[in-house]
């Protein structure tokens, strides 16, 4: 009797069902089964359940790939078409009724995010997308038009493990590190990328990705000790070489300055030669002399009106010139560099001093000597004054650079021709450069040698150059056997073997060039050479203590950027007070102090040691007395150099907001 009761009552539920079942039955295939969101899986999706088992079908990545254009999506239908001024049109009332009411697809409806921030996002659930809101206005966040086939910025579907996102490309107004941000103490500064100041302060990368910004210079000293170092001394000793240029070199210096910009006034010499102007004769002997070139030779000193810089002019007095080949030739000169010859800038002719005159125009060495006013006395005021002894390194540099410069001579297929005491120039210290190699190629063009033979004879005259210095004594080859005599008793044999070796330079049975001679001195090149990286180290060094010689002009530079800013006269945080007050009685007692008579008191030491103080910022302590005697500050270098320091930057703040 139960059964049957009981299986009458199960009949009566089957056949009657659940009311809200048949309500969701049409939508069941677009709801995602709750086992799958539970557990993971449903063990009824194939016993008859209705609801969808698809996960990625409900994925918002799965809806951002999805075609724009899809023939399953349904055509738009207007709900009203009215204008204004125009009546709603007609509409059937089932029409209407249907229009009235709210489709149950719209309850899962994802919310509505605009596709610029939907494509930025990588979450799949619409509570994550909420959390990362941002703001109603963000440069970043502006769609710029990118055509579909490079969108860079689109999601791209993963292997099931999650969504792969590609790399974020250049946005040209978002900057990995904003300067900007920095300069507020109060909050980040929204950036206008449309201003001007604002890509001048990006330091360029609102158009250009990966570079980075112009750094300025910083505002301390650089004085890092740069070798060579002095050994002889301990570690906290020091001198004032070590700070500062030695003086022989700055002295040096100046005269060469000196020297370049001297001019002769009231001269007898012509205003203008051609296109060269201030001529200052450099002659110390006023004697015609033609034992050289056989043509009285002068040189004078002169400017170029072209370029404005300073030239030699050898003049050959007398000379006319009947081949014009003769002069082309010194166009062959202008191909050898070399830093032991004199480089060779042109050759013409001209009457400016009343006569046919053939002029050579080369480099101006300020200061420079020949080898003959060094070594052997002549042009000297005390003739009979015995010369010193050179010392056989000297005499090695000498030798090694004189085969540098034939090297280069005799590479160009040339012939030096003159190698004498009187026209090689001494122009700094042990160094020497071949001067006037070209005019022998012009004024006996006519008697033409072989290149060979004339190549052969600059070593003879390079040897016969070597015996003049060492014996000292101009007039040595008159008597070459004494000669001999006293060079093999003051120097080594290695020296005395080399110059045997140049003197018989004319003979033809053994090839003699000028590279075999440089072969046979390799080891005194290395000497030589050691020595000039010595002197570029020490050059160096030097260089490196000026590096830093403007840092007075520094302070004085902020010090009146900051004192009396007429446009902040009436700002209480700038005006007369606080730290830019005694920044302004510092000033004054820095630079406008009186005497009890209340003339100015002109103290250059005392303005360069108070200036040196507040480089350092030391400890010492001064008193600042306001202009009325009415104020008093007892302030420390240290202090001012802090107040000086935030108060300039206080200014370049200031213009960042801006």
């Amino acid at each position: 009797m139960a059964s049957a009761g009981k299986s009458a009552l199960d009949e009566t539920r089957r056949g009657t069902g659940s009311p809200k079942m048949k309500t969701r039955v049409e939508n069941a295939k677009d709801t995602l089964c709750r086992n799958v969101t539970i557990y993971g899986r449903c063990r009824f999706e194939d016993k008859g359940c209705a609801f969808n088992h698809d996960p990625n079908k409900f994925n918002p990545a799965y809806q951002a790939d999805r075609r724009r254009l899809n023939v399953e999506s349904p055509s738009f239908t207007p709900s009203l078409l009215s204008s204004n001024g125009s009546s709603s049109p007609t509409l059937s009332s089932a029409s209407v009724k249907k229009m009235a009411t709210i489709s149950p697809k719209a309850a899962n409806a994802a919310p509505f995010q605009p596709r610029g921030i939907l494509s930025r996002s990588n979450s799949s659930t619409p509570s994550a997308r909420q959390e990362n809101m941002t703001p109603d206005w963000s440069v970043a966040e502006v769609q710029e038009f990118v055509p579909q086939g490079f969108d860079t910025m689109t999601t791209l579907p993963g292997n099931g493990n999650g969504n792969v996102s590609s790399t974020s490309p250049f946005d040209p107004f978002v900057t990995a590190s904003n300067p900007l941000a920095a300069a507020s103490a109060v909050g980040p500064v929204q950036a206008n990328p449309f201003s001007p100041d604002t890509a001048a302060a990006l330091g360029g990368a609102t158009f250009f990705a990966g570079q980075s910004g112009f750094q300025q210079p910083v505002q301390y000293h650089l004085y890092a000790p740069i070798g060579p170092h002095n050994q002889n001394t301990l570690g906290y000793q020091r001198n004032v070489h070590d700070l500062f240029l030695p003086n022989d070199f700055r002295e040096e210096l100046q005269k060469k300055a000196a020297a370049t910009l001297q001019t002769l006034p009231n001269t007898q010499l012509p205003a203008q030669v051609d296109y060269f102007h201030s001529l200052v004769p450099l002659d110390l002997n006023h004697q015609k002399n033609a034992t050289v070139f056989g043509f009285p030779s002068w040189v004078y000193k002169a400017q170029s009106s072209k370029d404005g810089n300073f030239y030699v002019l050898r003049r050959l007095e007398g000379f006319r010139l009947t081949n014009e080949k003769a002069i082309r030739s010194v166009q062959a000169w202008k191909r050898v560099c070399s830093g032991s010859v004199v480089t060779i800038h042109d050759a013409f002719t001209s009457r400016s001093f009343q006569d046919s005159s053939l002029i050579f125009v080369t480099d101006y060495h300020p200061l420079s000597k020949t080898l003959a006013e060094q070594h052997l006395g002549v042009g000297t005021r005390f003739q009979g004054r015995p010369n010193t002894h050179i010392p056989e390194q000297v005499l090695w540099g000498y030798m090694t650079q004189i085969a540098n410069g034939l090297k280069a001579i005799h590479s160009n297929g040339l012939a030096a021709r003159i190698i004498d005491p009187s026209k090689i120039l001494l122009t700094g210290r042990n160094r020497i450069r071949l001067n006037a190699c070209s005019i022998m190629d012009v004024v006996q063009f006519d008697a033409q040698r072989p290149v060979a033979d004339l190549q052969r004879q600059d070593l003879v005259s390079f040897g016969q150059l070597i015996v003049t210095l060492g014996a000292n004594t101009p007039s040595v080859m008159h008597n070459a056997t004494k000669a001999m005599e006293h060079f093999t008793r003051a120097y080594s044999p290695q020296l005395k073997n080399s110059v045997f070796w140049l003197l018989s330079g004319v003979q033809k049975e053994q090839e003699r060039n000028i590279d075999i001679f440089i072969t046979g001195i390799s080891s005194q090149l290395m000497s030589t050479f050691d020595s000039a990286l010595h002197m570029d180290d020490q050059l160096t060094s030097d260089l490196s203590r000026e590096l830093e010689n403007a840092r007075l002009v520094r302070l004085m530079t902020k010090l009146n950027l900051v004192n009396e800013r007429p446009e902040y006269e009436h700002d209480r945080q700038w005006s007369e007070n606080g730290e830019r007050y005694f920044l302004k009685l510092f000033r004054d007692y820095v630079f406008h102090q009186v005497d009890s008579q209340g003339d100015p008191v002109v103290d250059l030491g005392h303005v360069l040691m108070c200036l040196n103080k507040l480089d350092a910022g030391t400890d010492e302590k001064m008193t600042l007395i306001s202009r009325d005697e009415q104020s008093c500050f007892v302030v420390s270098y240290k202090e001012v150099k802090k107040a000086l320091e935030s108060s300039f930057q206080a200014l370049l703040k200031t213009r960042r907001l801006h």
